[in-house]
């Protein structure tokens, strides 16, 4: 049977339907992959296998050894069917599929190919006009940047041209009113030194003829000889009264009043009526000081007088009682009868005083408790040498408004503080800016170390008599901005106090260390970077040169025993600005020293008190042209003769000379 193509329909049903060509083939591919030597009895055992797993799961290589099984692909179910001719049709789907893969993606390639080919002949053109547009888009932002910083910069130029003419405008104006206000202030002196002189003028005048009026009447006597002269006397007096001083401008009045005592004022005002009201002005009574009548004037007439004149009242000392809404300062310092009492009535009527001073009295932490209530606006507060309240009472400073406006604090000789109470002040008075600490050995670097802590607006500082004061203060203090330190009689400050000073204290313009004995060259050396530095007190220091600053204005050396020639040499040189100088007890001066002190040209003022000059140096020191006081107490070589120099006495009028020697 060689084709199937014309046999009867019922015979290709049943070669398809017992899957005859798929067992033919399956048997077919075995014996041609495996070619066994016995291919009945193969094809017998496959048989078998195709039996057992059915015709449904028949595969065309099943009859193959899985290690032999070729890796290829079939295009149809079967090629057999194709063989036996049992399909009708030659092309199957899976090569209808390949072919319309293989034509559609020739032709997609072709029309790609194409599409590239346009698109590249259009590409430079399109790319040459974007090129365009983006270089003129570039250039539109670019001047727009350009006008944008350059209208910023012309409207600053403008706003600083219209406040500069506002400035100049103001500049201007001020001025004018400069102009105006010196020339009233001109026409009002004139005008005011007019009237006084015409005043004067005309007491002159009145002087004048009252004298000549007297003249007249006591020449008229001698002539005729009038035995009784009580009628002169009696004319005299009426004629006095034509020149009283009552009729002197009150500024005068009140320059006089000021020199007296408060007795004084009050005798002058008993002499009549017209003295009894010039002592009744009301600026003559702001400052009442009761201390040279308070032990002999009764308190009943010191309480009236300040409740007569309360309302004028700014300023009393040693004494206070009630109401006086208007003073501003109120001295109670070594007051015996000064009791809690009176510091309450003080307190509760006196609400406005701005300076208190309550040294050498017996205030306690009760008093001290008063001080925050009510003196809300206090700026200067003594307790110097009250001994009687404690670290508590400072505690009560930071009590209701504080003590926080207080600037100047005197502590000296409160030797009952401790630590904690330094602790104390620094939490309730943090605007303090001069603080003096005298005769308190028990002051200690902790102590100022708990004070400065919150207290950084020191500008002052004065530490007498505090010898266990060391350098570790200098580094507590760095967080002030100090202009102005005193210490004296320290022995534990060194130069590394110095070297600190100059890098942390700039500003410091004033500096007393008097009698420390452990200041050396080294010190005066570090001073050298302090261009603020005008007024230097080193006496009774030990050290051989003198301090290098050209702004150095007063310099004290006394008891400087080392010092020499040599050390005035380089004095004049280093410091060529002073304008006070004091050498005193400086034994090693002689009269070559004394030359190089003449080349300080601005000098003014020198104390060679207890020096070795001579006759030779008073001549050498006449040579100096603007010297005006000079002081040479003690210095025996000084004779008569030297005082004699013939320049010396040209200038006497504007030396002053102090001489205290044995003239031989």
């Amino acid at each position: 049977m060689a084709s199937l193509r014309n046999a009867n329909p019922r015979l290709k049903n049943y070669f398809k339907e017992n899957y005859i060509p798929q067992v033919c083939e399956a048997l077919l591919c075995g014996i041609l992959v495996t070619c066994p030597e016995d291919p009945l009895r193969y094809l017998e055992g496959m048989i078998m296998v195709i039996i057992k797993s059915g015709l449904q799961n028949l595969l065309w290589d099943m009859c193959i050894t899985p290690s032999m099984k070729p890796n290829i692909r079939r295009l149809s179910e079967t090629y057999l069917e194709q063989l036996f001719e049992l399909d009708d049709q030659l092309m199957t789907p899976e090569l209808m599929i390949k072919a319309c893969s293989f034509y559609t993606g020739h032709l997609v390639k072709t029309h790609f190919c194409t599409w590239r080919d346009i698109a590249r002949t259009n590409e430079n053109v399109i790319l040459a006009e974007k090129m365009n547009r983006a270089v003129t888009c570039y250039n539109f932002r670019l001047q727009k940047s350009v006008f944008h910083h350059w209208h910023s910069y012309m409207e600053d130029q403008k706003e600083k041209l219209k406040n500069m003419l506002l400035r100049i405008q103001q500049i201007i104006y001020c001025h004018k009113l400069t102009i105006i206000l010196t020339k009233w202030r001109n026409t009002a002196r004139h005008k005011s030194k007019k009237k006084e002189d015409e005043l004067i003028l005309k007491h002159e005048l009145q002087l004048k003829k009252w004298k000549n009026r007297l003249i007249l009447k006591r020449a008229a006597a001698e002539e005729s000889n009038f035995p009784e002269r009580s009628s002169s006397e009696v004319s005299l007096v009426d004629e006095t009264l034509k020149c009283d001083i009552s009729l002197l401008p009150e500024r005068a009045i009140l320059q006089i009043f000021f020199y007296l005592s408060l007795k004084d004022v009050i005798i002058c005002g008993q002499v009549n009526h017209a003295w009894m009201l010039m002592t009744q002005l009301n600026s003559l009574w702001n400052a009442i000081d009761f201390s040279s009548v308070k032990n002999v004037i009764p308190d009943k007439y010191i309480v009236s007088t300040l409740q007569r004149w309360r309302l004028n009242v700014l300023s009393v000392s040693k004494y206070a009682h009630y109401n006086y809404l208007n003073l501003q300062e109120l001295n109670v310092s070594g007051c015996p009868t000064f009791t809690d009492e009176s510091m309450r009535h003080i307190s509760e009527g006196c609400p406005g005083v701005l300076c208190l001073n309550l040294s050498n009295t017996t205030i306690t932490n009760r008093m001290m408790r008063l001080l925050p209530r009510h003196f809300h606006n206090l700026q200067n507060l003594s307790l110097a040498y009250c001994r009687r309240f404690t670290d508590k009472g400072l505690q009560y400073l930071n009590l209701g408004n504080g003590c926080h406006k207080l600037i100047y604090l005197d502590l000296s000789g409160c030797t009952q503080i401790s630590v904690q109470g330094f602790r104390y002040i620094a939490n309730s008075c943090t605007g303090i800016m001069h603080l003096t600490i005298n005769d308190m050995p028990t002051l200690t670097d902790n102590c100022v170390k708990a004070l400065v802590e919150k207290c950084s607006r020191i500008t002052s500082l004065v530490f007498t008599g505090a010898p266990h004061i060391s350098d570790c203060t200098f580094r507590a203090l760095s967080a002030c901005k100090l202009r102005k330190i005193r210490f004296e009689g320290n022995k534990r400050v060194t130069d590394a106090s110095f070297k600190f000073i100059d890098k942390n204290y700039p500003n410091l313009s004033h500096i007393y260390m008097a009698d420390c004995k452990g200041i050396t060259d080294s010190s005066l050396r570090s001073l050298s970077p302090l261009k603020q530095l005008t007024v230097l007190n080193l006496a009774n220091c030990q050290f051989l040169d003198g301090p290098a600053s050209i702004r150095i204005r007063e310099l004290n050396l006394s008891n400087c025993v080392r010092l020499s020639d040599a050390s005035v040499m380089k004095l004049s040189e280093r410091c060529p600005n002073l304008n006070y100088l004091s050498l005193r007890n400086c034994e090693h001066l002689t009269a070559q020293g004394i030359g190089y002190i003449v080349n300080i040209f601005s000098l003014v003022s020198i104390d060679l008190s207890g020096t070795d000059i001579s006759n030779e140096g008073l001549n050498v020191l006449s040579r100096h042209k603007k010297l005006k006081e000079l002081s040479v107490s003690e210095c025996y070589r000084i004779t008569d003769d030297g005082i004699q120099v013939r320049s010396l006495r040209s200038s006497v009028k504007e030396l002053r000379l102090k001489f205290f020697f044995f003239s031989q």
